[in-house]
């Protein structure tokens, strides 16, 4: 604010409360000048919510004391720590190996936030679950049946024997263990079987991959004519 900003403040504070009201020119100046050193960076208002004048008000609607610069220069200081809180960077638009530039960019956005001039950028959240799906993206994946495409899954099956030994045993119309929870290890569908590790006091110490139990294989495959059936009937 200048001096012109910070007189017009204690004109509205002197309105509320005629106990900060300084009828002595000298003194008027004096205050005057020790609010604009204290207040000189602080805007009296932002586009983006910051008023000097609300802070103000709200200072003298909760507290019995005579307002002080302070008072105005901790909500401003609040207001500024929560905006760059919920601030994360955006790429810079400029040359990534232009060190300068990309550095003065990203600086240049944090001040225009902190001082309520830009918005505070927020990363995008990752939305789960079926409500956030796309339907074009959905009838893509019906199409082509997975989001792999062949050629890759061809080029990554050395890499993952176990996983395609699954999917061509799937593809031969045999029944896909996985598909099911497994009823003596409780892995869970998509997960392998697990081996629990036993300590000598008879506590499960840990568990480790294994082959897949009878049991489950037994019940994927009670289940598959269900599986099959269910996409027909859809």
């Amino acid at each position: 604010m200048d001096r012109r900003e910070i007189a017009a403040l204690l004109a509205f504070i002197g309105r509320l409360d005629p106990r900060t009201i300084r009828t002595d020119q000298g003194e008027a100046r004096d205050q005057l000048d020790q609010w604009h050193e204290l207040l000189g960076d602080v805007p009296m208002a932002t586009p983006h919510g910051w008023e000097a004048l609300a802070a103000a008000r709200q200072h003298m609607r909760s507290s019995q004391y005579p307002i002080l610069p302070a008072d105005v220069a901790r909500p401003w200081e609040s207001y500024r720590r929560d905006r760059l809180a919920r601030h994360s960077d955006p790429t810079p638009s400029v040359d990534p190996d232009d060190q300068a530039a990309w550095t003065a960019e990203l600086l240049g956005t944090r001040r225009a936030v902190a001082s309520g001039t830009a918005q505070p950028a927020q990363a995008r959240a990752i939305t789960t679950g079926r409500d956030g799906a796309n339907p074009r993206l959905e009838a893509r994946l019906r199409e082509i049946g997975s989001c792999i495409p062949p050629a890759a899954r061809a080029a990554l099956a050395p890499y993952r024997p176990a996983r395609a030994a699954r999917e061509a045993a799937v593809a031969q119309g045999q029944p896909d263990a996985l598909s099911v929870r497994c009823a003596w290890c409780l892995a869970q569908p998509g997960e392998p079987c697990r081996r629990r590790r036993i300590g000598p006091d008879g506590g499960a110490r840990g568990t480790a991959p294994c082959a897949t139990h009878p049991s489950r294989l037994d019940l994927a495959t009670a289940m598959q004519p269900e599986q099959v059936e269910q996409p027909a009937a859809a």
